[in-house]
C-alpha cells in the first residue's frame, strides 16, 4: 500500500542540483572531525554543481539488480527500537544486516564492520554526537581502500580472504520517520566510468582512508526513492573485487529535493557497511 501511495503522489522525475567535483590534480584531503562536529577540507579539487534529472526509482523497483545496477531497493523490517543506542544497533541491527546482505548478494559470509547515523538537524547532531548528511557525489571506497578494510578488520585472515572475490556492500535506511528532506540519490553503476573517479584522502585520528569523488558526466543515470520509510532500505555496492561483468561502484549523495515542503522535518538515517565474501 505504501508503495502504491508513493507512486501516485510522487513525480516520475525531478530536476535537482548535485554537487560534483572538479579534479585539480592535487590530492584532496579531508580531516575527519568527531561525530557531532565538522570536517575540514584541504588540498585540491573544488565543488562542481550540475542540474540533473533524477528518476523515481519506485516506478522501476523490480528491475534493479545488485550485480548490474549496483543497488537494490527492498522492504525490510527491523527489531531495533532506538538507533541512537550504540549497543542495541550492534546487538540487533548488525545480525539483521548481515542476513539481509547475504540474502541479497548470495555471499557465503558477511561481516559488518561499522555504521554511521546521520541527520540534517544541527541541534540533534550536536546532542547525539552523530554526523551530517553528505551533500556531494561520492563513492565510499577505492581500489586501495576496499582491500585495506579487509586487512584492517580481519588482519589474521586477510591474505586468504583477498585471494577470492569480495565486495563492500552497504545498507541505508531512514530511522524514526519517513524521509522528508535531503533524500539519497544513487546512480546506476552501469553509467559510472573509471574516468569519473577521483581518489580523495580521509584522515582520521587513528587511520587514513580513501573515497572517490565523482566528476560530472551527462551519461550518469540518477534515481531516488521518494519518502523512504524506516521499513524500507537501499542495499548498494561501494566496492567489487571483480573488475569485469559486475557493478563495482555506486555514486550517491544527499540532495536538496525541489519538492520538499517548507515544514519538512530533517532527515535521519543510518548506513551500515559490510564485507561480503563469495
Amino acid at each position: 500500500m505504501v508503495q502504491i501511495v508513493e507512486l501516485v503522489t510522487a513525480p516520475e522525475t525531478i530536476e535537482a542540483t548535485l554537487s560534483y567535483f572538479i579534479d585539480t590534480e592535487a590530492m584532496p584531503v579531508t580531516l575527519v572531525g568527531a561525530p557531532g562536529g565538522s570536517d575540514q577540507r584541504l588540498g585540491g579539487g573544488k565543488p562542481d554543481p550540475h542540474r540533473v534529472v533524477i528518476r523515481n526509482g519506485r516506478i522501476e523497483t523490480d528491475r534493479f539488480a545488485l550485480e548490474r545496477n549496483g543497488f537494490r531497493f527492498v522492504h525490510h523490517d527491523t527489531e531495533v527500537a532506538d538507533f541512537f543506542d550504540e549497543d542495541e544497533v550492534r546487538r540487533v541491527y548488525y545480525p539483521e544486516m548481515a542476513a539481509l546482505v547475504k540474502a541479497e548478494s548470495g555471499a557465503a559470509r558477511v561481516e559488518v564492520f561499522d555504521h554511521t547515523v546521520r541527520t540534517a538537524d544541527d541541534a540533534l547532531r550536536e546532542t547525539q554526537k552523530i554526523r551530517d548528511v553528505v551533500r556531494r557525489v561520492h563513492n565510499d571506497y577505492t581500489e586501495w581502500s576496499g582491500p585495506q578494510r579487509v586487512r584492517t578488520f580481519l588482519p589474521e585472515e586477510a591474505d586468504d580472504l583477498l585471494r577470492r572475490r569480495f565486495a563492500v556492500i552497504q545498507v541505508w535506511r531512514p530511522i524514526r520517520r519517513p524521509v522528508e528532506s535531503w533524500p539519497l540519490a544513487i546512480a546506476d553503476a552501469q553509467t559510472i566510468s573509471p574516468e569519473s573517479l577521483v581518489v580523495t584522502e580521509r584522515r582520521y585520528p587513528d587511520r587514513i582512508g580513501q573515497t572517490y569523488a565523482i566528476t560530472y558526466d551527462p551519461a550518469h543515470r540518477w534515481y531516488w526513492f521518494p519518502r523512504m520509510r524506516p521499513e524500507e532500505a537501499l542495499v548498494f555496492k561501494t566496492y567489487e573485487s571483480q573488475t569485469q561483468g559486475r557493478a563495482r561502484w555506486t555514486a550517491h549523495t544527499a540532495f536538496e529535493d525541489p519538492t520538499t515542503p517548507p515544514d519538512a522535518r530533517p532527515r535521519e538515517s543510518i548506513e551500515i557497511r559490510t564485507l561480503a565474501f563469495f
